[in-house]
């Protein structure tokens, strides 16, 4: 009987979220707010996510992709959070919306904005030149242990970037002090790998699709991999740490946030439009092609999963000595 009434709950449960997200729709043109440049990670997303609502009438009004870079995402996320109450307004946000506050960058928090989506993890990698003496995962993990200060690691674009905190991540799972990596910082991914294969510095850290072109022309070798579990296609061969005895996953969520005083309607409508969205073959390819792991969440765990992680990163930006306990 038991199992019988949670069926019946569940059903339910399901059924009154699907009736509220009938009862709300778009009624203008929703703006889909991208914190980079055309091209970015968070554009990608962003035109992803415009391309199929409308090829798949997924939503009934016009949709436009706004690109409001700079300040770290908080331009982006800003604007949205002067929206309350408007639900024709979305964010693609990250890692930067919790680590700005955390490092005062920002005064926006995270429950300044209305959580409505977790959609993917896009997790780091650890590179080197083909040319480097370092092989894999475990010489590496030597050397940092033996002289961090040996190794120059490069990443985009700021201290206390998403890029930054994986490096304190890998350092302290290795039982090495996270303050102790001799880091530089660049502009973007792209100036990193070039100072990586010009030889001006010895490792980088960077998100996935922007090491393939270089692992397929035989530059640059991936010796450690920040997710679950490996990638495919062309980074099919590159080890995950967990399978080097390193006890890390690493990288950045991407998900949805609108402003404040959304109501549940409006909320659940987004939800349903999102969940489908990451059922269709082109959102598949779309993470196939750009390396990025499907992790669907709806509001209120996506909510919890924020809660849990700005805990998370704020610790490793104190072991980084960015910021205050």
């Amino acid at each position: 009987m038991k199992v019988i009434a949670g069926f019946v709950a569940g059903t339910l449960a399901v059924a009154a979220a699907s009736a509220d997200a009938q009862s709300w729709s778009p009624q203008k043109n929703v703006e889909i707010v991208a914190t980079s440049v055309p091209g970015g990670s968070q554009d990608k997303t962003a035109r992803a996510l415009e391309r199929i609502f409308l090829a798949h009438k997924l939503v009934p009004s016009t949709l436009t992709v706004a690109n409001r870079s700079g300040g770290g995402g908080n331009i982006a996320f800003t604007y949205v959070s002067q929206r309350t109450g408007d639900p024709h307004y979305l964010v693609i946000a990250g890692t930067g919306l919790l680590s700005n506050h955390i490092l005062g960058a920002s005064k926006l928090h995270h429950t300044d904005l209305t959580p409505i989506a977790h959609l993917v993890n896009d997790y780091m990698v650890v590179a080197v030149s083909t040319g480097s003496p370092i092989r894999g995962g475990k010489e590496l993990v030597e050397r940092l242990k033996k002289d961090p200060q040996s190794l120059s690691t490069g990443f985009a674009n700021a201290f206390g970037s998403t890029r930054h905190i994986s490096t304190g991540l890998l350092m302290k799972a290795i039982g090495a002090n996270p303050r102790d990596l001799k880091t530089v910082v660049f502009k973007g991914s792209a100036e990193a790998i070039v100072a990586l294969l010009g030889g001006h510095i010895d490792v980088v850290v960077v998100g996935a699709t922007n090491t393939t072109v270089h692992v397929e022309g035989g530059k640059m070798r991936i010796v450690g991999v920040g997710a679950s579990q490996r990638f495919k296609g062309v980074l099919a061969g590159a080890p995950t740490w967990k399978e080097q005895g390193v006890d890390l996953v690493s990288g950045t969520f991407r998900g949805i946030m609108g402003p404040k005083g959304l109501t549940p309607a409006q909320i659940a409508y987004w939800e349903e439009a999102l969940r489908n969205v990451t059922t269709t073959d082109e959102w598949k390819t779309d993470l196939e092609r750009n390396y990025w792991f499907n992790d669907f969440m709806p509001a209120a765990q996506f909510a919890k999963e924020l809660e849990k992680e700005y805990g998370e990163t704020k610790a490793v930006l104190v072991d980084l000595g960015l910021a205050k306990q």
